[in-house]
């Protein structure tokens, strides 16, 4: 038989990595054979080494391709083959029975992101959920809760980012704790990095590592501890302050409670005036620097704080990001071309802080359990409600329900898209939970085997975006994009949209859907920037004209009076009228330095000295690409140490080492490097967990070692964290 011609089927990378990039996928006889990137009109949208492999992660042997029922304990991974009928009847019976024995609350949905399109989401399963009578949401969004909380607070909104092409016009980028080199952080951001400082741009780069973004993008690399960004930036507003370089006409035209601001960074409030030399005794850096970066900062426009979400994932971290934000005012460079609000450097995404797209999730519905609680005070953290435990309450949750003052007890718990045992705090405390024997089914939506999947009472294969249709927005730049069916789905694999279908039939619900997929699709696009759903599908890519960069706040700078900020007060309040009414003490209304806990001054540091943080690095997308055999190559999971702590260790490059706490503990081999600040270390995010037969993790997976103890606006404190290490 003759093979068929090859076709060339551009798609858009769903992989949530800061990206969405355009994948050109090469098709023959139905199966995917190579995949390239961009070569069109400028700027093109080039993918990074995630997207241009995915081939290995479809095609994976360890793909999930067929429902799977557990026959093992709960965490042993031991399943059987069954029908999709027997797995959506299982589901859906033990859905009623719970429903109807404990009540709706009883049923816990747990999802994240990865892998998803606008249909094809996460908010299928929550559909079906809503409508058979409701279910438990917990709240704290895992990337960027203390930047949420952080960016309402003093923007009234999540659009908050410049569109990254606008990168250019700086003549001076601040890389603070942002490494889009390895993360991408929006489509062609290093690219816009590389033009802005061949066009004379100054980039200096503030982190606790000498990244791949300080290597090839900044001219000076400030080393800071974990945790204290806060207050390098407070001594920054000092040094503006009492030179008198702030721009004082911007604070008055724009902003509410600078006064109380500056009171407290001089002192009055407290006694204790936030000079660089305070500042350099906190934080490592020293003090002429943190003068220097702050007169740099304060007089040469435009200019960008890049303010990175790793400062704002620790204890206290929304205070950083609310810092950030203040500095940007004071600079005046919120609203201009060239500047940035220093919000959100994560992603230029909507709903994720850039460019608001019209286009919406279709088929959500609300919650009835949500709403068996009273709404929250306004000014509270994003997805906060009195009945949603935080994601890290979850095993309390499970262990204690109503006897413990939760409002239900937990016994069946859905889990979609969500590789919960890497993707949150404490993963030996889940683990003790989840063999308690009080949750009595759960069921997860995967695509492999995580070690969140192997305690599954049955698992539902979903397919990727590559194997069914759906639409993407742009990260970065203006676009939309078709994901286009490139191949049937593997195995038996079902999409989003499919398997929630079918279970919503099974229990009975009414009006699931009225539409198809395709139908669902056009409706979407209907309501969009997208003239034509049919030539938009053929050419798989739509850019939205603009004539000039996106830049957030530019109709509130320019015109103040017709274009209020989405704020109580309608000024960028750095005073928060809404935080204050709170009466949070651990929420101060004014950006405040909290010491952090699980940092320096701890006691437990005696015990445990070395700072842990969990970078994102480039072979991973938070957990997808595990294991995958082409970027292992070049970037193996390694615990990054400095020479001088190793050194004290007795640890060369490539041993294997112990990294524990009171929490846990990870074997792991060492990379020796002068890359990372000294009583620093670096453990990779994203490793699976895999423990041994003592329960001691061989897989490099950072979440056995750090809290669950999460910040007061909701922030997961992953970045502060107390280990010791030895060589194992």
């Amino acid at each position: 038989m003759a093979e068929s011609k090859e076709q060339v089927i551009t798609t858009l990378c769903a992989s949530h990595c800061g990206g969405s990039c355009l994948l050109k996928l090469h098709v023959q006889d139905g199966v995917i054979k190579r995949i390239e990137t961009d070569d069109g009109e400028e700027p093109q949208l080039r993918a990074c080494q995630r997207g241009r492999a995915y081939r290995q992660r479809l095609y994976a042997p360890e793909r999930l391709l067929y429902p799977l029922k557990r026959v093992g304990e709960r965490g042993e991974g031991k399943f059987r083959r069954i029908s999709w009928d027997e797995a959506l009847d299982t589901v859906a019976g033990e859905i009623k029975r719970v429903r109807d024995t404990y009540g709706p609350a009883s049923i816990l949905y747990m999802n994240l992101g990865g892998d998803l399109g606008r249909l094809q989401t996460v908010v299928m399963m929550a559909r079906v959920l809503a409508l058979a009578g409701g279910y438990t949401e917990a709240w704290g969004v895992t990337s960027f809760s203390g930047g949420m909380h952080s960016d309402q607070a003093t923007y009234g909104t999540y659009y908050t980012t410049n569109m990254r092409d606008d990168l250019v016009n700086a003549r001076l980028i601040i890389l603070w704790g942002w490494n889009p080199a390895s993360t991408i952080a929006g489509v062609n951001t290093g690219w816009y990095l590389a033009q802005a400082r061949e066009a004379g741009a100054r980039i200096i780069a503030v982190d606790p590592r000498y990244t791949d973004s300080a290597a090839a993008f900044a001219q000076q690399w400030l080393p800071i501890r974990p945790g204290t960004d806060g207050a390098m930036l407070l001594a920054m507003a000092h040094t503006m302050i009492s030179e008198g370089l702030h721009s004082q006409a911007f604070l008055d035209t724009y902003t509410i409670g600078f006064d109380k601001f500056r009171d407290y960074v001089m002192g009055v409030t407290d006694g204790v005036a936030k000079t660089p030399q305070w500042a350099e005794a906190i934080t490592g850096v020293p003090a002429s620097a943190i003068k220097n970066l702050a007169r740099e900062y304060a007089t040469i426009k435009p200019a960008a704080l890049m303010a990175g979400i790793a400062p704002g994932r620790t204890a206290y971290g929304e205070q950083y990001h609310r810092i950030a934000n203040t500095l940007a005012a004071m600079t005046g460079n919120i609203g201009v071309h060239g500047g940035d609000a220093a919000a959100r450097a994560w992603e230029s995404i909507a709903p994720f802080g850039g460019y608001n797209y019209k286009m919406g999730y279709i088929l959500g519905t609300r919650n009835p359990v949500n709403e068996q609680a009273p709404a929250p005070p306004k000014g509270s953290p994003p997805g906060y409600r009195a009945n949603k435990p935080h994601r890290n309450e979850i095993p309390d949750f499970i262990e204690k329900g109503k006897a413990g003052g939760y409002h239900a007890d937990c016994k069946l718990i859905a889990v979609v898209n969500f590789s919960w045992l890497n993707a949150v705090p404490n993963i030996n405390r889940i683990v003790r939970a989840l063999k308690s024997g009080k949750v009595e089914f759960i069921y997860v939506q995967e695509q492999f085997m995580t070690p969140t999947a192997k305690f599954a009472d049955v698992i539902l294969p979903s397919n990727t975006f590559m194997e069914r249709n759906d639409i993407a927005v742009g990260a970065g730049l203006a676009f939309y994009g078709y994901q286009k069916k490139a191949i049937g789905p593997l195995g038996e694999s079902k999409s989003h949209f499919e398997i929630a279908s079918l279970l919503a039939e099974r229990l009975g619900i009414k009006g699931f859907s009225d539409k198809t997929e395709e139908g669902w699709l056009r409706e979407m696009v209907k309501n969009s920037d997208i003239p034509d759903y049919d030539q938009f599908k053929a050419k798989g890519i739509y850019r939205i004209p603009l004539s000039e960069p996106y830049v957030a706040f530019q109709k509130q700078i320019e015109d103040p009076a017709h274009n209020p900020f989405p704020t109580p007060s309608g000024k960028i309040e750095i005073y928060s009228q809404q935080w204050a009414a709170l009466n949070n003490p651990l929420l101060p209304p004014v950006p405040t330095y909290v010491e952090p806990w699980e940092g320096l001054n701890d006691p437990l540091a005696r015990k445990y000295p070395l700072q842990l943080i969990s970078s994102h690095f480039k072979k991973r997308a938070n957990n997808q690409f595990a294991g995958h055999p082409w970027l292992n190559e070049f970037e193996p999971q390694a615990l990054l140490i400095s020479s001088a702590d190793a050194q004290d260790r007795g640890i060369k490059d490539g041993d294997l080492v112990r990294a524990f706490n009171h929490r846990g503990e990870t074997i792991i081999p060492a990379k020796v490097t002068e890359r990372i600040m000294p009583g620093v270390v670096d453990l990779p995010h994203g490793a699976w967990y895999q423990p041994d037969e003592k329960g001691i993790d061989r897989g490099g997976c950072p979440n056995v070692l750090t809290s669950e103890v999460y910040s007061p606006g909701g922030a997961y404190a992953y970045n502060s964290c107390l280990v010791q290490v030895a060589r194992a």
